[in-house]
């Protein structure tokens, strides 16, 4: 089996997410808050005295610090979050790239406010590799999810050869598919055999607001169990570029837990 090379972070047997770029940062979403009343960014808190923004200035030039000491842009970064304000978030953004089988990529095209641009096998040759779940997701209870619910009654044996129908099925795909490549059946049309579990690549572009609505519904925990762990790596990578906004997101998923 023909193994493509990791660029980022691994999900599922051979999958990743990388990223590729972002643009703008949490401090960027205040700049553009603030562009109605021309203040800018201020600065995170809390302030100290010496930086209090309504600091004064006496007529020599010497700086006199005023006596308040107020929390910093994360209050209204925190306030515009809660109340919906949803537009500075669409101010910064960033690009995945994304190893995953084709059936995640069919849910993920759903978030149609996403660009996206896929490997195509009208073009190339989708390499060998197919998704394989392991014994312990092939046993998992649905719960949330009422789409992953079976019978309950998945046995070590019935998962096992469960496992080795598909193996035995990618391999025979595979031949069927390489020889028609061999005897010049277009791409296009030799692709037809292939299966939804099949590994492809994309990248997938968006701004941080439609990232968080994103993340929202398929790092639910009644979302499928294979795209949950694409949305958690790419909360997690987003979260080293914007972790100000993203410990927002990540409160307001713990708020929902306990209250749902």
């Amino acid at each position: 089996m023909r193994r493509w090379k990791y660029m980022g972070e691994q999900v599922l047997d051979h999958g990743y997410v990388s990223l590729v770029e972002t643009w703008g940062s949490d401090k960027t979403i205040i700049e553009s808050a603030r562009m109605s009343t021309g203040k800018g960014f201020l600065g995170w808190g809390p302030m100290h005295k010496t930086d209090c923004p309504r600091r004064q200035m006496l007529g020599s030039g010497v700086r006199v610090a005023c006596d308040c000491k107020e929390p910093g842009d994360e209050k209204l970064l925190a306030y515009l979050y809660k109340h919906h304000h949803t537009t500075p978030f669409e101010m910064a953004g960033a690009t995945f790239e994304i190893q995953a089988p084709i059936f995640v990529f069919r849910e993920w095209h759903r978030h149609r406010t996403q660009s996206y641009n896929e490997m195509s096998a009208r073009y190339i040759p989708l390499p060998d590799i197919s998704y394989m779940p392991t014994i312990e997701r092939l046993q998992m209870e649905g719960g949330a999810n009422k789409q992953a619910q079976g019978s309950g009654k998945v046995t070590n044996a019935i998962a096992t050869n469960f496992q080795s129908d598909l193996e035995e099925f990618y391999i025979t795909v595979e031949r069927i598919y390489q020889e028609a490549l061999r005897n010049g059946i277009p791409k296009e049309l030799a692709r037809l055999v292939l299966p939804v579990s099949r590994y492809s690549r994309m990248r997938a572009s968006a701004n941080l607001l439609n990232w968080i609505r994103f993340l929202r519904l398929r790092a639910a925990p009644n979302a499928q169990w294979e795209i949950q762990q694409y949305a958690n790596q790419v909360s997690i990578q987003l979260e080293q570029k914007f972790p100000r906004t993203m410990h927002l997101f990540l409160e307001e998923q713990d708020e929902h837990g306990r209250t749902s």
